[in-house]
């Protein structure tokens, strides 16, 4: 009945999508298995994608040639491009989403993609030979042959949810658990370990009064995340709504305290540490008297309305008492009660940088497995373990994207080598180099890595191409082009900033900081002419390479730096354990994660300074 596949890939969430477009654009013939074919890419929690970071991540994923970017695009009901008062590295966007439409487009994508077979069961166990995946065992007692094996299992590996004292198995609601994968890896020798997170209230939007709470609509002029023309920016978006909870609020959440799951000790796992639930919001932050809620529609035709920031396990009679205590939420209907899942994940020091696990060979994790927390965390790693999945069975070498390439990088960089132990997601901060992997660069940085491999097209890099020269073309007007003081005074007066005496660089004048490219164009009359066709993209690209041009050349300086700890290579025998002048703490850490360069050893957790300085004259550096 079946054939041998190139790829495997099992679960069908965001990570498993992203895996299995990979690895089938690349050419492999991929074998998707999910144990719901009408929940493929099914957004569990906040329908929405991108934020602080993660709208950078979406942006690298399209790059790079995966679907996130599109599919997102293509559902969105609301566009907002947060931290504009922020500098450029801050800028993050971010989509509200039809839930329902995110999940249908992104089928008919993985159904349009040749390469790509659907199976709908569940895998119980995973079959090797000679440490190296060679099949699954589905539970109807299918065994499928395979090079290669992608692992996306989200929240279903043995997952138990929890509303109060109730608890019962499911990987959602409504669905259940998976079993076997997790004593298959057991018994090949890998660590597992407990997770959990939680997702609020959903309730009929029919039952609010929105009179009572701040409206809050998207940009009005909105972008999109994808940078190919396949989509376009929404008309007509829906609003949201903030509202507030209070101490009456709090004060009956309170009452349910001992029923909860977590306080109780019914739960081992460690939750998200920066999305918490509502009653660890009431516990960490006891001095506040109110906390954000934030209310979001789950689609265009659907009145279904998710409560974000009022995320709770505990019983469903406290969760609809303390919501009808929330201004606007007097009235409200309860379509379904918050609940907590608890479920297995592999600590992600056990895998190469490529997503390889380093017990088995061709066997990758991405998503929850690795213990991150987020869709676009997992659709970007299910992404690399996709790309990397066709390149190991066809002898070509790992793509691997550095910290100073990506936060696609940062985050695998990160897992690998530092571990976590509660969900991992992504922000600003993690990113040492942030001003140069902001959001409008994603394609420059990654589009012709993603051409070499086979995955952006001619036209696209053509795009990136035309988006450079028009960037440079603009830069080297405003560098050369000098404007006079009747040109440009009136402008800096309407400011409140000093006019100028004389002829000024056009530069000078857009590194104040009361003066933006979008107001210099409005303004000056011979910029509006010069600069009247070039695209969006490219000025917008311009004009952050112009105003923070000290800041980006002192970053590319680190980076330099830095890279040539990664150019110091580490053979893949050399024996840590005889490095005697290291402590064995850092001995065994080092034998354990196998550090490909002096680079990555430096940031595995646990390794000082002294013991990297110690391994470079071991090495001969």
């Amino acid at each position: 009945m079946f054939k041998e596949y190139d790829v495997i890939v099992v679960g069908a969430g965001h990570a498993g999508c992203e895996a299995a477009a990979a690895a089938a654009n690349l050419g492999s013939k991929v074998l998707l298995i999910t144990m719901d074919m009408n929940k493929i890419a099914q957004m569990s929690c906040n329908p929405a994608m991108g934020g602080i970071a993660k709208g950078q991540i979406v942006r690298e994923i399209d790059a790079i040639g995966g679907y996130s970017g599109i599919v997102s695009d293509m559902s969105t009901i609301q566009f907002r491009m947060l931290n504009r008062s922020k500098g450029p590295a801050m800028w993050s966007p971010r989509t509200q989403n039809d839930r329902m439409l995110f999940s249908q487009y992104w089928r008919e994508h993985l159904e349009q993609t040749p390469n790509v077979d659907f199976w709908q069961d569940m895998v119980v166990d995973i079959k090797t030979k000679d440490a190296k995946v060679c099949a699954v065992v589905t539970g109807m007692g299918q065994e499928i042959k395979c090079k290669s094996l992608v692992l996306t299992s989200g929240t279903f590996l043995n997952g138990i949810i929890h509303i109060g004292q109730k608890q019962f198995g499911g990987g959602r609601i409504g669905e259940k658990a998976s079993f076997g994968i997790t004593e298959s890896l057991i018994k090949m020798g890998f660590e597992s370990g407990r997770m959990k997170t939680g997702t609020p209230p959903r309730v009929d939007g029919r039952s609010l009064d929105y009179s009572k709470m701040e409206e809050q609509a998207g940009d009005e002029n909105p972008e999109k995340f994808s940078y190919t023309n396949k989509t376009s920016t929404v008309k007509n978006q829906r609003c949201c709504w903030i509202t507030y909870t209070n101490e009456e609020v709090h004060e009956v959440l309170k009452t349910g305290f001992e029923d909860s799951p977590m306080y109780a000790g019914r739960i081992q796992g460690l939750g998200p540490r920066y999305c918490p639930s509502i009653e660890d919001k009431i516990n960490r932050f006891a001095e506040r008297n109110r906390h954000q809620i934030f209310v979001e529609p789950e689609g265009w035709n659907t009145v279904e309305i998710y409560v974000n920031g009022f995320s709770t396990s505990l019983p469903d009679h406290i969760q609809y008492k303390a919501l009808q205590l929330i201004p606007g939420f007097e009235n409200a209907k309860i379509f379904r009660p918050g609940y907590a899942i608890e479920y297995d994940y592999f600590p992600p020091t056990q895998l190469k940088l490529s997503l390889e696990t380093q017990l088995i060979e061709n066997l990758y994790f991405a998503g929850q497995i690795n213990g991150t927390t987020g869709y676009e965390e997992a659709a970007c790693q299910g992404l690399m373990a996709g790309i990397n999945a066709h390149q190991k069975i066809n002898e070509k070498d790992a793509f691997i994207l550095g910290r100073s390439e990506a936060y696609i990088g940062v985050l695998i960089d990160d897992l690998v080598n530092k571990g976590t132990d509660e969900p991992y997601r992504m922000f600003t901060s993690r990113a040492e180099y942030r001003l140069m992997l902001r959001q409008d660069n994603a394609d420059i940085r990654l589009t012709k890595k993603s051409h070499e491999l086979g995955l952006a097209s001619d036209q696209r890099l053509q795009d990136v191409e035309k988006k450079l020269k028009q960037t440079n073309e603009i830069i080297q007007y405003f560098t050369k082009t000098s404007t006079t003081p009747d040109e440009v005074n009136p402008m800096l007066t309407q400011l409140g900033t000093s006019t100028i005496p004389q002829n000024y660089k056009l530069t000078q004048i857009l590194s104040r900081p009361q003066v933006d490219l979008p107001l210099m164009i409005e303004h000056i009359k011979s910029v509006q002419d010069k600069l009247k066709d070039y695209s969006p993209d490219a000025l917008i690209q311009a004009e952050v390479l112009m105003k923070y041009s000290g800041y980006l050349e002192k970053e590319k300086l680190l980076v330099d730096k830095m890279n040539r700890l990664e150019d110091f290579k580490i053979k893949d025998d050399f024996d840590f354990l005889s490095v005697k002048s290291i402590s064995l703490e850092a001995r065994e850490k080092l034998n354990k994660q196998r550090p490909k360069t002096i680079g990555q050893a430096a940031r595995i957790s646990g390794i000082s300074p002294s013991d990297v300085s110690i391994l470079m004259v071991h090495l001969g550096r």
